[in-house]
């Protein structure tokens, strides 16, 4: 049984990685810090449960989980919340999730959760071991074909006779991104998942990835469903999950199998002189992650440009929409937090000075005396005789 565990933090990551390694010595234990990492894991190993923070840099556990069910539907999904975030994981459960864990995690709870789900599993696993196999080896095999037909491929003596069976009339949908070099694996994956998610949603068929920057979906819609409607669908989730600019192109009805390689040529010739979908991500979610990351990362090099990256927004619109949301410019809020926590270390008498500034992301004692004095009018160290 694989588990795969997805937090930013690396402490719990690492304990409960722990804690699970001693319910089950046997079990593969595997730990993402984003969604990107766990999207490749994901890709990488069969996973049986997945324990997900909600909100993480990038997208939060409650979009991933969303985006992943269409194309990993026997995945449990179990997320990981703070108290304060406890109607997120009532969200969560409303869409899925086989249940929540409260931090701190305690390992009583965390035991009996994965000896349940593994019973589950175990007996689910016995059942459809064989009928999984061939439908999973079928599935490969058919997308195989299809992906050599559509790229113009001699497929030689490959029958292409059951996709023509199966779907004697359909359309055709490119999704094509404008990434340049841009590492976008986990943008294919949500793809992937959220276009199967849509055909299976409304009529059949199936979807391959194309190249690095495209995927291909032949999909049979139900006779009262417009393409129109998939592709309005998928426009909408797509401007809201991917980084980068897209198309998405789509054909006519189909009745031969033999022309999808001319169709897909067509969408090739298009996709090069047509125009791109920005990305139009919420602001106000890109700035709630961003203030939960500073708020567990505030002694780390928090530099502006640092937390735009990691919602992925310009810098410059990144601190028009920080300003509008808190009220606060960026830097005069990270300061603002980090004199806070150090006013309360400074109520340790054993802390020095250096341990302090070091602990709120200062290296240098004098730059930290300066800020706290031009904040507060006074030193620290004249602030902890003041305070005792």
């Amino acid at each position: 049984m694989n588990i795969l565990i997805v937090d930013d933090e690396g402490f719990i990551r690492e304990g409960v990685k722990r804690t699970i390694k001693k319910i089950g010595p046997e079990f593969g234990v595997f730990v993402a810090a984003t969604a990107d990492e766990a999207a490749k894991e994901m890709d990488r190993h069969p996973m049986d449960i997945v324990l997900t923070d909600i909100l993480m840099p990038g997208m939060d556990g409650l979009e991933f989980m969303k985006v992943s069910r269409g194309k990993y539907p026997h995945v449990r999904w179990v997320v990981i919340s703070a108290h304060s975030e406890f109607a997120y994981a009532q969200k969560a459960v409303q869409l899925g999730a086989r249940d929540y864990l409260l931090k701190p995690i305690g390992k009583k709870k965390l035991t009996e959760l994965i000896d349940a789900l593994a019973v589950e599993i175990r007996m689910e696993k016995e059942a459809s071991r064989e009928e999984e196999f061939i439908r999973s080896s079928l599935k490969y095999l058919r997308e195989a074909v299809f992906h050599r037909l559509a790229a113009g491929l001699d497929i030689g003596k490959l029958d292409l006779k059951p996709i023509a069976e199966a779907h004697p009339r359909f359309r055709l949908v490119m999704v094509t991104m404008d990434a340049g070099s841009k590492n976008v694996h986990l943008e294919h994956f949500i793809i992937d998942n959220v276009l199967t998610e849509l055909i299976g949603l409304y009529g059949t068929g199936f979807v391959v990835g194309f190249d690095r920057q495209s995927l291909l979906g032949l999909a049979t819609l139900r006779d009262d469903v417009a393409v129109e409607t998939l592709v309005g669908e998928l426009k909408t989730h797509l401007r809201h999950y991917l980084k980068v600019p897209f198309q998405v192109l789509h054909s006519e009805e189909l009745t031969d199998i033999r022309q999808v390689p001319e169709v897909v040529g067509h969408f090739r010739q298009a996709s090069a002189s047509g125009t791109y979908v920005s990305f139009e991500g919420g602001g106000d979610k890109a700035i709630d992650v961003a203030l939960h990351f500073i708020d567990s990362h505030y002694q780390e090099d928090l530099s502006l440009e640092k937390v735009a990256s990691i919602v992925f927004l310009n810098p410059i619109y990144f601190s028009q929409l920080f300003k509008q949301k808190t009220g606060h410019g960026y830097k005069d809020y990270v300061i603002s937090l980090r004199m806070e926590h150090a006013k309360r270390l400074l109520d340790n008498p054993d802390l020095k000075l250096a341990d302090i500034a070091e602990r709120i992301g200062y290296q240098d004692v004098r730059h930290f005396t300066q800020v706290f004095r031009r904040k507060f009018s006074m030193t620290p160290t004249e602030y902890r005789m003041r305070s005792h």
